[in-house]
């Protein structure tokens, strides 16, 4: 019987045996076919990173991007990239109903009834292709006709630019004395940008086609100056200038005079004082005041702040204050507001918030750091590639991130949809074209993509701040804000660039969680702003099948979440491959990270609670630059630039704080993740 019990159990011992090994090749089956190679990890490492999501019940709501993991430890055999583990919690984004401020942005009157001479009129209808007024343009043109200085504050894209064009070509065709080229400046024109300058001289160069006897030139840094010298020492009766060059002449051309200054607009006001121009405008008061004391100024803006004021009560004589606003925010004037008084400091909120044009839709996303970078090539691909006509303006918060982001779209994207989709012709094939516009570039090259985005029915144009004031890019359709602006103003004047002039138009805001409050910011500002999903954005990738994982057998079936995830995770490759190609490329985005940090370190104080460097996951937000690791020496580059700039004032504070950036990120906080309710602080992973 002993016998027959030891047989009976070693065949069960055997039977187990066989299973076991019969069982091992499936498992290592199932390896070879995931995905993509996972990065191993300790059980107990794994334990961590699900311990959350399985103490909790999902709702609906809970984040996309972890979510789905219940179902993936459902199926083992299918794995996907970190890229979609340990992602923060997407918080619901409560956003308090808000009535935006609308301007009505057309009037019924015509030109012809201003009383313009008959060939100004002309060319505005057949050269300029308008007939009716703006609001903003009935209400200003009449009063500048006047002789009277004026604080023009109208919401972007509302035709700003000829309310004071047209008066002042107007008035200056109109002296009694024909003017001659070699009197020199008669209307000297203010502009913060090298952009608007040349935008702003095509306008009136437009408008003095039948006045050929008045001279404009424009002056702005990037040019030369002995060019420059030249045209003034000829005669120039309009002078349009960005103030940083205009002061340069006045120190050293000699030729330069403001005997006979009829008019000084200052256009994008608050713009030139943000910038730093506020001495150069003084200067140029000061120059301009000492030679000529009787004349009419304007200043004009979409928004209107303490410095504008203040800028105000020095160049503005007795100023009409014209602000253009809806009739339902004005209930005891049926018409237009306009007041005899310079508008107070913080006026935007006095006149209720700032005013927005009523054919903007505007959206906002909630996307953690380590899809940020997806989520913006997938929603550049879907306006680029698999749509028509579409015309996009993507703002970033430095000149290294638009150099990063333009040429890994180049080198990635566009060598990936070379290849023309199953059943189109090569010809047929739609391509992204790319651009990128910024401070750091060379004044031709400037010149060269501001005119080619401007005459062009599609693209993608890649840009800073340079691009967010007075710039009038025909037919843009959205506004991508991928580095949150500094203020509601800033934001006012990115999305102003589209939707102008009554053309409708669309905006998308990209956030990460930690970010979710400053909607309620913007909706102080009487800013109303929409919720788009991630997984909205990210299932275009869909759509397209150069980013298809693994063959799958095709039915008529939408694409699920997983298709969707690992779709996002061959593109993530495709870039984190490009980056990690040399150590040239992977320097070049450690540089672009930390360009991004020291930006995103200097957003103002009452922001601070919002956008803190404390709060960014550095592995995390290194994702989104295509790199694989939290780059650990980020302030090396600092050293060279000490040693070459030790002239510069300043710098030594500025390296200082950089190299203590650098120690925030590298400590405790850096990993995003918050100390433990039992007292023990969580040990920063270096899991991506």
């Amino acid at each position: 019987m002993e016998a027959a019990g030891r047989a009976r159990m070693q065949a069960k011992a055997t039977k187990r045996k066989d299973q076991a090994s019969s069982e091992a090749p499936p498992a290592k089956r199932k390896k070879e076919t995931s995905f993509l190679p996972a990065k191993k990890t300790g059980v107990g490492e794994t334990r961590r990173a699900f311990r959350g999501n399985a103490q909790k019940t999902l709702s609906p709501k809970k984040n996309w991007a972890n979510t789905g993991d219940r179902k993936q430890e459902d199926k083992p055999c299918i794995k996907t990239s970190s890229l979609f583990k340990n992602n923060p919690d997407i918080p619901e984004l409560y956003r308090p109903v808000v009535h935006q401020v609308r301007e009505q942005v057309f009037a019924p009157e015509t030109f012809q009834e201003l009383g313009l001479h008959p060939h100004l009129v002309s060319t505005i209808s057949t050269v300029l292709k308008i007939c009716t007024m703006t609001s903003v343009q009935k209400q200003s043109i009449p009063v500048l006709l006047e002789g009277r200085d004026a604080l023009v504050r109208s919401q972007t894209g509302s035709g700003k630019t000829l309310a004071y064009c047209i008066p002042m070509v107007q008035s200056l065709q109109a002296m009694k004395s024909k003017i001659q080229r070699s009197d020199g400046p008669y209307a000297l024109v203010l502009v913060p940008t090298r952009e608007l300058a040349l935008q702003s001289f095509d306008t009136v160069q437009k408008l003095l086609k039948p006045f050929t006897w008045i001279v404009p030139g424009v002056l702005m840094g990037g040019e030369k100056r002995k060019s420059e010298k030249a045209r003034l020492r000829k005669g120039i009766n309009i002078l349009i200038s960005t103030p940083g060059r205009l002061v340069d002449h006045i120190k050293s051309t000699k030729n330069i005079h403001f005997r006979r200054m009829q008019w000084l607009i200052l256009d994008e006001a608050d713009r030139i004082l943000d910038l730093g121009f506020e001495k150069d405008v003084t200067v140029i008061l000061n120059a301009v005041n000492a030679q000529c004391q009787k004349r009419q100024n304007v200043l004009l803006s979409a928004t209107l702040s303490e410095g504008v004021a203040r800028l105000a009560d020095i160049s503005l004589h007795n100023p009409v204050s014209i602000s253009v606003l809806d009739k339902s925010h004005d209930q005891s004037n049926p018409k237009d507001q306009v007041t005899q008084e310079v508008t107070p400091p913080q006026a935007a909120d006095q006149l209720g918030g700032f005013a927005i044009p009523e054919s903007l839709d505007q959206h906002v996303a909630l996307v953690p750091s380590k899809l940020r970078l997806v989520c913006l090539a997938a929603f550049l691909l879907q306006k680029g590639k698999l749509e028509q006509d579409q015309k996009v303006i993507v703002f970033f918060s430095s000149c290294e991130l638009v150099e990063f982001h333009y040429h890994l779209f180049l080198q990635t994207l566009m060598n990936r949809l070379r290849a023309p989709a199953p059943g189109q012709l090569p010809s047929a094939s739609p391509q992204l074209a790319f651009l990128r516009l910024h401070g750091n570039m060379a004044q031709e090259e400037r010149t060269s993509v501001f005119q080619e985005f401007s005459c062009s029915r599609t693209g993608i144009l890649l840009c800073t701040d340079v691009a967010a004031r007075g710039l009038d890019l025909p037919q843009v359709t959205w506004i991508v804000q991928y580095s949150a602006p500094s203020s509601p103003a800033e934001y006012i004047h990115r999305i102003g660039r589209t939707a102008r002039i009554g053309c409708h138009g669309s905006s998308l805001l990209i956030l990460a969680p930690s970010e979710a409050e400053y909607v309620n910011s913007l909706a102080a500002h009487k800013i109303n702003i929409s919720e788009v999903k991630m997984e909205d954005i990210l299932s275009i990738l869909a759509k397209d099948d150069c980013f298809k994982g693994r063959k799958r057998n095709n039915k008529s079936h939408a694409a699920g979440p997983q298709e969707i995830r690992e779709r996002a995770t061959v593109l993530q490759t495709v870039f984190e491959d490009y980056v990690h190609s040399s150590e040239r490329t992977v320097s070049w985005a450690k540089k672009a990270l930390q360009s991004f940090i020291r930006a995103y370190a200097a957003y103002p104080r009452e922001l601070k609670h919002i956008f803190h460097v404390r709060s960014l996951h550095l592995g995390h937000v290194a994702k989104s630059f295509g790199l694989r690791d939290a780059p650990r020496n980020l302030s090396v580059s600092t050293a060279k630039k000490r040693r070459a700039n030790l002239k510069r004032p300043g710098l030594r504070k500025k390296t200082q704080s950089t190299h203590h950036l650098a120690q925030v990120l590298r400590s405790e906080y850096a990993s995003g993740l918050e100390a433990s309710r039992g007292g023990r602080k969580a040990k920063p992973s270096g899991n991506l």
